[in-house]
């Protein structure tokens, strides 16, 4: 059953919603993406499947969705977010291995305050913004390189974020890194009807969340 939950830091407070099985193996705090809360329906059918995985999730509000504002935070709030939240995480399930990311902003938002989340295992990404569309570049992944720990990027090959020739030569240079592509999926891992695949949403999102689950499990018994 997921819970509701309350995060404070600092000044601010944010809503929180938990969700964990009898058998979960580890826990993974899912931050969301820039235009869309945590109770958005990709957010919330990845918390599901990956709890029928073993894996239990934290999802989280950041402040100026709390707010209903559209306008994204100051990264150094941002990541104040994602520190509570690890830090929650922890502290309601502190016997499971922890990993954190999220979709688009909130993976680019925890990958850069990875250097201060203290017992995570791993990072793992739904569709990680490399650059603005039609405005390729790599700038947003200089920080990358001082990632201490496993990075999991999920990706579709239609993703106007993240060039695809650009994103393979970024995790190409990172030793730590892991690219798993699913094809014709765009920034939200839709599949147009079109395609070759014939994938529906429900069917990519399983194979999301199992392509994490696994590697989050490989990455605990190295």
């Amino acid at each position: 059953m997921t819970e509701s939950l309350s995060i404070r830091f600092d000044d601010q407070q944010v809503s929180a919603l938990a969700l964990a099985p009898a058998d979960a193996t580890c826990a993974y705090v899912l931050a969301h993406g820039a235009g869309a809360g945590m109770a958005h329906p990709f957010m919330t059918s990845v918390a599901e499947e990956l709890a029928a995985r073993g894996v239990a999730t934290l999802r989280y509000q950041f402040p100026y969705m709390e707010r209903g504002s559209k306008r994204t935070d100051a990264p150094v709030l941002a990541h104040a977010a994602v520190r509570a939240a690890v830090a929650c995480a922890g502290e309601r399930w502190p016997g499971l291995p922890r990993f954190a990311g999220g979709k688009s902003f909130g993976g680019r938002m925890t990958s850069q305050a990875a250097a201060a989340l203290v017992g995570v295992h791993g990072l793992a990404f739904f569709g990680f913004p490399l650059h603005p569309p039609e405005k390729p570049g790599i700038e947003r992944a200089a920080h990358l390189d001082a990632v201490q720990v496993p990075m999991l990027f999920l990706q579709g090959t239609r993703d106007e974020f993240a060039e695809l020739a650009l994103l393979r030569g970024v995790c190409a240079r990172l030793p730590m890194a892991k690219l798993v592509l699913w094809a014709d999926a765009d920034h939200s891992f839709h599949v147009p009807a079109k395609s070759p695949t014939k994938k529906k949403d429900p069917e990519v999102r399983r194979e999301l969340c199992d392509a994490l689950a696994a590697w989050a499990h490989e990455v605990i018994s190295r």
